[in-house]
Order: C-alpha cells, then structure tokens, then sequence
C-alpha cells in the first residue's frame, strides 16, 4: 500500500506564523522523506511522523527539491540520527548541499549588500550569517529529469529550475499526485510562483509551472502551503496566463 502523510509543521519565523509541509511517502520496502525544513528541526519532524502513527526510525530516504535552508537545514541532523539514510537531490544541486559549492542563495544576499541601507544591511548580514550556519551533507545519490524512482508506485522527477536552477519537483504516478517544492505555492487560496524575490529566474519558474500542465495532477502538495484545494490544471493555466500572458498554454 502506498500511503502520503503530511507532515504541516507550524512555527514562528522572524516575528511570524509560518507553516511548511515536508511529506513522507511510504510503501511495504521505503519510507521517504521530501525536505526536511529549517536547522533545529528534527524534533519537530519526528512529533509531526508521530502524529501520523509513524517513526522516522523507518526513514529509508531522504529528497531534497533544492538546497535552500528551508529545505536542507536538518539534512545533516536526520542523518546523523539516521546514518542508513540514503540522501538524493537533482544532479546540480548536489555541490551546493555537500558544501562543494557556495550556496545560490548565500551569493544573491550577498550581492545585495552593497544597495541597502544601513538599517537593512544590519539584516542582511544577519541572513548571510544564517546561511553559512547551514550544515553540508553529502549526497549519496544524484537523478536526473524525467527519471523513474521505483519506490512508492513509482516516482518521476521533474526538472522545474526557476526558484532555483535545481530545483525539483516529484510526480507520483500511481496517485497522480504532484509534489511542487517551491516551484508553486498556495496564499490565500490560490497558486503563486514562490517570493520573487527569492526567484533567481522568475520567466524559468512560469515556463516550468507551464511544463506541469503536461502532467494529469489530481493532486498536489506545496511545501508553502499544503494540499491545494480546487482544480489543480485550471490553477496552473490560470497562473501561468497571470504570469505571462504571451505564454501559450496547453488546455489538456
């Protein structure tokens, strides 16, 4: 039987409410864990798997959609708590997860220095040195776009760069579910490209909302927002027309 759980864990960031949704796929042979949210989070994945009858002593797996910290940040903690984990990315991603390469993110809060003011710049450093806190991991296993992971009725990974030039996005074939990462998120209800400002390429990120519209979702989970309610193709043409009104979208 192949089972999805959410687990929407609540917490405060920068003054805020804020919710994420890490998911755990299961099946007789593989428990599989897509991202694992900020630093310090282990504990609250393992009370939110609990809260589903689950344990992450079952962890088999672990994919990460790309490396923001929001997404790696216990990555090193799970498998030093774990240390059977198998760790898989997207080919590209692998470097900036395993310390090999400066973090994307890092080097664009980085860039920006130098046009805030000094009240900003004060916050800026503050992220800068958060982000060189996040702890490397390396990866143990690498995919490429539209390969077949076996596990869980079958998994398909979807290159959707744009948030980032890595990023992706997992389409469950025997649940015609999709599980989005970052490449869209659900406020107030509907689907939106995630904070422009943390898009490096915002015409990438529409052209792979635009390339999900190929795909029969009947189902599909953000990480930045949960189980979207509502007719999942109509909400991404309607966002990618929204974005990019000289796009041609596909009606199927």
């Amino acid at each position: 039987m192949n089972q999805i759980h959410f687990l929407a864990i609540s917490f405060m960031y920068n003054g805020s409410a804020q919710v994420i949704t890490p998911v755990l796929l299961k099946d007789e042979h593989e428990m599989i864990l897509v991202d694992c949210g900020y630093p310090d989070f282990l504990l609250l994945l393992q009370e939110a798997a609990h809260k589903q009858q689950l344990t992450l002593d079952d962890l088999t797996k672990v994919i990460v959609t790309h490396h923001d910290m929001d997404h790696i940040g216990s990555l090193a903690a799970l498998k030093r708590s774990y240390p059977h984990l198998e760790i898989i990315t997207f080919e590209s991603e692998a470097p900036y997860i395993a310390g090999q390469k400066t973090s994307l993110r890092l080097e664009q809060a980085e860039a920006t220095l130098d046009h805030l003011s000094s009240g900003e710049k004060q916050h800026a450093k503050e992220f800068i040195r958060f982000l060189q806190s996040i702890e490397p991991t390396a990866v143990d296993r690498t995919v490429t776009n539209h390969e077949l992971l076996p596990w869980c009725g079958g998994i398909e990974i979807i290159h959707t760069p744009g948030h980032m030039p890595g990023h992706i996005s997992l389409y469950l074939i025997a649940s015609k579910t999709l599980i989005a990462g970052d490449a869209v998120v659900i406020e107030n209800g509907r689907l939106e490209i995630a904070n422009p400002s943390y898009t490096l390429d915002m015409q990438e990120a529409i052209r792979s909302v635009r390339r999900l519209l190929e795909y029969d979702i009947e189902q599909l989970i953000c990480y930045h927002g949960g189980l979207f309610q509502g007719d999942v193709k109509q909400a991404l043409r309607e966002l990618v027309q929204a974005s990019d009104p000289t796009q041609e979208v596909l009606n199927g």
